[in-house]
């Protein structure tokens, strides 16, 4: 079969609005999907609509209680959820099953051979909501109840999850950190500079699963080639040590030198170069299975631009 590429987007994704002031905004989506669309890149994708997750996927990774809180605070039109950092609206809880189901469907369509791969440009984020906490602009954590379904309806053995969002994931590495049977690898700026505080190099897991959790923190200003160094001659390694059935990418594009929420120095070519040599080991190693899930990025432009190159990787990999 011909490699396919997936495209998980849906207008819906922008009903979340966490309020005017919030960086994590409808217009993240719109400037992706708008270069999509001008590029013609939607022309060579494989466009995959999303419905909303079945509850029983999410309280796989989410306590109940938990889910239940949230969407009573939806219901009841709170516009802060826990922390006030996490805006919501009363489509909040709908449209982050949304985003959870957008990822649910790039793993069936992998799966039943309708794509080879697939990008999932969906909102909100992630990567930092743990079982029972919302964190960081994240309720659902997309990537892991996605690992999760991948190994639970399709048996996959191992799933790797790379993370090169600026911030570490605090939430996909807590939530798997005693499990041997997914790899979580972030890098991420020095916790001692950035939200959240978490991810030290010390931190390998623990239980069952120690030294299936690897941090690579990076100083701020650091820039393409302290990045390509580690996942050259660290990550790939790690990964291929693993032999992961899947690859799977939160993808953040705030290192970037002209993101306003931190302090590193990546390119837009860096980004590309990393995309590059991941897509390579997932052709060697799990049959180009790569799920990329969309977490940070708050520069319109750098968005437009990075996405679109980590399409044509997914395209002509």
């Amino acid at each position: 079969m011909k490699n396919a590429t997936g495209y998980v987007y849906d207008e819906r994704y922008l009903r979340h609005d966490p309020g005017s002031w919030h960086p994590e905004r409808p217009d993240r989506l719109r400037a992706i999907h708008r270069r999509v669309v001008l590029s013609d890149l939607i022309k060579e994708l494989q466009w995959l609509h999303p419905v909303e997750a079945p509850m029983a996927w999410i309280t796989r990774v989410h306590d109940a209680d938990y889910v239940e809180r949230f969407r009573q605070a939806c219901e009841k039109q709170y516009t802060i959820f826990q922390s006030p950092d996490n805006g919501i609206c009363a489509e909040s809880f709908a449209i982050a099953r949304l985003a959870v189901g957008g990822v649910l469907v790039a793993c069936d369509a992998l799966m039943n051979g309708e794509v080879t791969n697939a990008f999932c440009a969906v909102r909100p984020p992630g990567h930092h909501a743990e079982r029972a906490q919302a964190m960081g602009f994240c309720f659902f954590n997309n990537v892991a109840i996605g690992a999760r379904y991948l190994q639970e309806k399709y048996g996959l053995a191992r799933v790797a999850i790379v993370d090169w969002d600026v911030h570490h994931g605090n939430g996909t590495q807590h939530l798997f950190e005693d499990d041997p049977t997914v790899m979580y690898i972030s890098l991420h700026e020095d916790p001692s500079q950035c939200y959240p505080g978490t991810g030290t190099k010390k931190e390998k897991g623990v239980g069952a699963g120690l030294g299936y959790t690897l941090n690579f923190p990076f100083p701020p200003r650091s820039g393409d080639w302290d990045y390509l160094e580690i996942i050259e001659e660290e990550v790939i390694p790690a990964l291929a040590a693993f032999r992961p059935d899947c690859l799977m990418i939160s993808a953040g594009f705030d290192a970037h030198a002209n993101d306003p929420l931190a302090h590193m120095r990546l390119s837009r070519e860096g980004y590309a170069r990393m995309g590059r040599v991941l897509a390579a080991f997932a052709k060697e190693y799990c049959q180009f299975r790569v799920i990329t899930v969309l977490e940070g990025g708050y520069n319109l432009e750098v968005l437009e631009d990075c996405v679109e190159d980590h399409l044509h990787i997914l395209l002509s990999s």
